[in-house]
């Protein structure tokens, strides 16, 4: 068996990286794509490698020749690699084609070892590695029947979305037997090139062999095997973080990314929160049937978007703003408030950054599971004077919890004092507490001093939206925060939504019973495994702390790195007695089946 590797592209989508070297000679986490495929094929054993050369042809020989590969390295150039496309590439080396077992491959692509294995091992004689289609993937797919037959290759340009469920991409790794490129691939090949010319993709010849035999070229499905295909610098940024060595740096790249993991295949998010069971398949079609005319249309101004708000959640227009994402209210209301202000720790930490330079005090509980009540609350910052209390009801990551009474208790406790109280109540959509909550048109009237903060994105399952609101009776401060965001501060689709969601009512009290229902399973799951200690939440997340030595990074890693599962390591929390403690969010039950049966083996169970 050999290979040949297709590598005369010029890369340009890479820009100045490529300006001096070939694509596959850039680096990812400092090792080049070429020498990272030469090395895996090397170790192969196979009978020579061919490598199809064109733009800084000379360079990347030299470059290969000093890598110090085993096997028996061949070249053969394309001098017109700017005018022809992959298809003359490969046309160049057909000759090796009719010699042996060949495979082909892209050199612009990084994979795990195990893709190559696999399909060295497979008997089967013709083979396209394709994994199942995913919404990052762009280029050619596929159509398999149930024994693996490729019964149709759909290029990227024909193919239809709606058909997603049902095609695989293309890896552009091929095992071709050598009785397949004698009597179909080479002869096909020669009458595409002379019918349609050079400037074509070979996958186009494998279409119309499949359109005459369909039995020829079976699939080679992939299951959760990694590999990228690196067209651009985010590609190569993506390709950087899936394939760094250091199980540790692997985590920190992905949490420093803050979002945007339906880009990494298979990988299953505990890490950002979310409402497993909404918003329903009805609404999601509801937009998806306006989504042309939304993507193409402005969205209305803040005067228009804060009136459905308004609407949503029965609060005075004048009292309610609408925001690209709590984030954006958070933001421009910690530039706003001024004073001393209260802050608890743990908690969620956005507030707190967003005022740490100035003045303010921290309240840290000393109850098991960093728990506090109203009365620890009204105790301590009665002690220490503050002008305004942030609190988190739930609390994030510990789920504390104060009921509406409690919570009342405080508000009045804060009104006397003149102090704001800013609450941040996205999670207590979860709390098992019924009619708990405060944002509601006659506790913001009666309590002058309380500002509410809700994320939609969270408390609805639409984080890709960015939707938050603010609600307070300060019309005053509603104003300065309405002046202060862009008038077009969210999109058509997120004005739909707000728009539509109030029809799903039901719908959306069917989801959280149906979370409850998750949750409970899913905590007792949980609390059957030896070696941690599952703390009780009123949220959408649960924190773990892990017991008898081991460290919350080694447990993130090794979930991340051997089980593809991205949950949050809380030691940056600075949980000042040095104990170790994760926190998951709760997802659909088989997702929170996987985590179970992950930490179970971890944890040696």
């Amino acid at each position: 068996m050999q290979a040949i590797i297709l590598a005369a592209g010029m890369g340009s989508r890479l820009k100045s990286l490529t300006q001096y070297n070939t694509k596959c000679m850039v680096k990812v986490n400092g090792v080049g794509l070429i020498d990272r495929m030469m090395s895996q094929l090397d170790n192969l054993g196979l009978e020579k490698i061919i490598v199809v050369v064109g733009y800084r042809g000379q360079q990347l020989i030299d470059y290969i020749e000093d890598l110090g590969i085993s096997t028996k390295v061949e070249y053969v150039d394309n001098p017109v690699y700017d005018k022809t496309n992959n298809i003359y590439s490969l046309a160049l080396a057909k000759d090796y084609m009719l010699e042996d077992d060949t495979l082909l491959l892209e050199s612009d692509l990084i994979f795990e070892d195990s893709v190559l294995q696999k399909l060295v091992d497979d008997p089967r004689d013709t083979l396209a590695v394709v994994d199942k289609y995913e919404s990052w993937m762009d280029g050619t797919v596929v159509k398999l029947n149930e024994s693996d037959d490729i019964v149709q290759f759909i290029p990227g340009k024909k193919f239809d979305f709606k058909d997603a469920d049902e095609v695989f991409k293309t890896v552009n790794i091929y095992k071709f037997g050598k009785e397949f490129s004698v009597t179909h691939y080479v002869p096909f090949l020669d009458a595409y090139q002379s019918a349609l010319g050079l400037n074509e993709y070979y996958e186009a010849v494998l279409g119309m062999i499949t359109m005459l035999d369909e039995s020829t070229i079976k699939g080679m499905r992939l299951d959760g095997d990694l590999w990228y295909e690196v067209d651009d610098l985010q590609d190569l940024d993506i390709a950087s973080v899936l394939f760094t060595p250091e199980k540790e740096k692997k985590g920190q790249l992905l949490r420093r990314r803050y979002g945007g993991y339906w880009r990494y295949p298979k990988m299953l998010d505990f890490c950002y929160l979310n409402h497993p069971h909404f918003p329903n398949q009805k609404l999601l079609e509801e937009i998806k049937a306006n989504v042309e005319k939304l993507v193409t249309s402005y969205p209305s101004g803040m005067t228009i978007n804060t009136l459905l708000a308004s609407k949503l959640y029965d609060i005075k227009q004048e009292q309610i703003v609408i925001g690209n994402g709590a984030s954006e209210l958070i933001k421009s209301l910690m530039e706003k408030i001024d004073g001393k202000l209260g802050f608890i720790n743990p908690s969620f930490e956005e507030y707190l950054k967003r005022y740490q330079e100035k003045e303010h005090v921290v309240f840290k509980p000393e109850e098991e599971g960093f728990r506090y009540s109203a009365d620890d609350l009204i105790e301590f910052f009665n002690e220490n004077a503050v002008d305004g209390l942030v609190i988190c009801n739930p609390d994030y990551p510990t789920g504390n919890y104060i009921p509406k009474a409690d919570m009342i208790k405080l508000l009045d406790w804060a009104k006397g004092k003149n102090i704001r109280l800013i609450l941040d109540d996205t999670f207590s959509v979860y709390a098992d507490e019924e009619d708990n909550l405060l944002l509601d048109h006659d506790v913001i009237a009666e309590y002058p001093n309380l500002i509410i903060i809700r994320s939609i994105s969270k408390a609805h399952g639409v984080p890709g939206l960015r939707l938050g609101i603010l609600a307070s009776s300060d019309e005053k401060l509603i104003v300065d925060i309405k002046n202060d965001v862009a008038i077009w501060n969210i999109n058509s689709i997120a004005e739909c939504y707000m728009q539509i969601v109030g029809k799903y009512k039901k719908a959306y009290k069917a989801a959280m019973q149906t979370f409850h229902e998750t949750k409970d399973e899913f905590i007792g799951d949980l609390q059957k495994i030896s070696g941690i200690k599952v703390y009780e939440t009123q949220g959408n997340f649960v924190m773990v702390e892990i017991l008898y030595g081991k460290l919350a990074r080694d447990i993130t890693n090794e979930l991340l790195e051997e089980y593809k599962i991205f949950v949050k390591d809380l030691s940056h929390k600075h949980m000042y007695d040095k104990r170790e403690f994760i926190s998951v969010a709760i997802k659909k039950p088989e997702e929170n089946k996987a985590l179970v049966a992950a930490l179970k083996t971890i944890m040696g169970e």
